[in-house]
């Protein structure tokens, strides 16, 4: 009981009579505690992602990855290593993450590939950024993972890359199947939801103002979205077309209309039958026009007087605060109906092959019933129905959603879990 030691936790140190002994005893005590602290550092993560900004789609992949890094692994800090964030979708990002920092420029990319522990590629059509990814890997030696990605892709540099990353997570399990086929031998495949999903960005006061200057009011509406075959991103960057540009514009011009007169039929019945409006709006910079052309004017007068028809683009907040509001939505986009079924709407999908295997998606997440394939007729004849049947049992619908939910953030959390056993504890 007289020891010294003992009051002040110091017992696995030798005896030390003398006070000036005692005291240094005390200060290198005070050391050791300090040193773990100060070695102690956050996990250092790099994003790899956000590859264009005339999309929604492109945009909202990364506040995805965001929010769920944020909400899976709160310790760590992440960085972004942006392909492009012009637009205004910098001051979003930074809006909703206050603490992001955002990676441009040489000196600030070499910083991060010495300090970052981890280099995390962003869902996305492919391995979009592999060249930088091979990068990553050949300058700093340390590990990388690829999140949520389709991939058809036999190019041995591909397989390689991911191959030697420590996770790689797809997300339709197409991808997955094709990727293994290819004789990728990564250690940990499997299928992880888009990161779009999670996506939260919300503008409240642009959608309200929108919703009111048009007469939209909540859960009285459905959204439509249009695509054409092939993206025209010769008009969006108001480029000379090349051949390939012409070839893609002469399929588009051939499949247009096939692949929207089940929705302008599907705009008329849910105007008919449920007494609610449509909204056409864009998921991209070129389907304000095609939604004009083949959704909008072609609709009898009497039935476009419960039709609105989007003029602008709009970013993924704005959008997402006008999804989330809709009774639900069908068209031929992904992202769209990605953001919907994260926001709890029911959506309906339509994809043609030009799309990759993507849609796909859909089955894996149990709504099998929403996906239909415009390339094949037996199908695309029940796109009409089977919209109508979405929009008239919400209730029905709305639990398919909650299902697919599940299905979502079990794989969410799953492969953050995965994430973590990589990084520096």
């Amino acid at each position: 009981a007289g020891d010294p030691r003992w009051r002040f936790g110091l017992t696995d140190l030798p005896m030390i009579p003398h006070r000036r002994g005692f005291l240094a005893a005390g200060v290198a005590l005070a050391a050791t505690a300090i040193a773990p602290a100060q070695a102690k550092r956050k996990p250092q993560i790099l994003l790899r992602s956000s590859w264009q900004t005339v999309n929604i789609g492109d945009i909202a992949h990364t506040p995805g990855a965001l929010a769920i890094l944020e909400k899976y692994l709160p310790e760590a800090e992440v960085r972004l290593w942006p392909s492009s964030v012009d637009n205004g979708v910098d001051l979003m990002l930074k809006k909703r993450f206050p603490k992001l920092a955002i990676v441009q420029g040489p000196d600030a990319i070499k910083a991060a590939f010495d300090e970052c522990d981890f280099l995390l590629h962003g869902s996305g059509p492919s391995l979009v950024a592999s060249k930088h990814v091979a990068e990553w890997a050949e300058k700093t030696k340390k590990p990388y993972g690829i999140y949520g990605i389709t991939n058809s892709s036999a190019d041995p540099k591909i397989v390689e890359l991911l191959t030697n990353a420590k996770f790689a997570f797809f997300r339709d399990t197409v991808s997955l199947n094709v990727s293994r086929e290819k004789c990728v031998k990564c250690p940990i495949m499997e299928f992880g939801p888009d990161a779009t999903f999670a996506c939260d960005l919300l503008n409240e006061t642009a959608a309200e103002k929108f919703l009111k200057d048009n007469d939209l009011k909540e859960g009285e509406y459905f959204c439509c979205i249009p695509r054409l075959r092939n993206t025209p991103y010769w008009k969006i960057r108001n480029k000379e077309m090349t051949e390939e540009d012409h070839r893609k514009h002469k399929v588009n011009e051939a499949k247009k209309e096939q692949d929207h007169a089940p929705h302008r039929a599907a705009i008329i019945q849910i105007v008919e039958k449920t007494g609610k409006k449509v909204l056409v709006c864009p998921e991209d910079q070129s389907q304000m026009a095609v939604g004009k052309e083949m959704l909008y004017d072609p609709l009898p007068e009497a039935i476009k007087k419960n039709v609105v028809w989007r003029e602008r683009y709009w970013l993924v907040d704005e959008a997402t605060s006008v999804y989330k509001r809709a009774a639900g939505m069908f068209g031929n986009e992904m992202h769209t109906p990605i953001l919907c079924i994260g926001h709890g709407v029911p959506a309906v999908v339509c994809r043609w092959a030009e799309q990759t295997s993507k849609g796909n998606m859909w089955k894996d997440i149990g709504l099998s019933d929403w996906l239909f394939d415009m390339d094949d007729e037996a199908q695309r004849s029940k796109v009409t129905e089977g919209v109508l049947k979405m929009a008239t049992d919400l209730k029905a619908s709305k639990a398919k959603v909650a299902e697919a939910q599940k299905i979502v953030h079990a794989r969410q959390a799953a492969t953050m879990k995965i994430l973590a056993e990589h990084l520096p504890s």
